[in-house]
């Protein structure tokens, strides 16, 4: 029983995780939903930069638990990255682990400064 329950929260967690990293790339595209991906992509930096400080720079309360489950289903991912892990699976290329990184910040920071921007005009349009 326990077993199902775990291939279940790692279903959850692909489809959640999966997700949440394809809102905050795009979200701010879209006016309706730009204060809830500034909210997203705020809690993503605290757990980044502020609970990195504790668990290594880039930790991601997301990833500990997923990669907890799948360690109890008996997975033994190669990679601390979830991104990395998902780039693999769908593409079936290992990719080079300082690329992903770097390519998973310049998408973070420009979605960052898009949100913040188109934001403030929607703030400021609103007024």
């Amino acid at each position: 029983m326990a077993t199902v329950l775990y291939q279940a929260a790692d279903l959850f967690l692909f489809f959640f995780h999966t997700t949440l990293i394809l809102f905050n790339s795009t979200g701010w595209m879209f006016r309706r939903v730009r204060r809830y991906h500034l909210i997203t992509l705020f809690l993503t930096a605290f757990s980044w930069f502020f609970l990195g400080i504790w668990y290594g720079w880039g930790y991601c309360m997301c990833t500990d638990w997923h990669w907890t489950i799948r360690r109890k289903l008996g997975y033994r991912d190669e990679t601390n990255s979830y991104i990395d892990l998902l780039v693999m699976k769908i593409t079936g290329i290992e990719f080079d682990d300082t690329l992903i990184d770097n390519v998973t910040v310049g998408v973070f920071v420009v979605s960052i400064v898009f949100s913040v921007l188109l934001n403030i005009r929607d703030y400021s349009r609103k007024s």
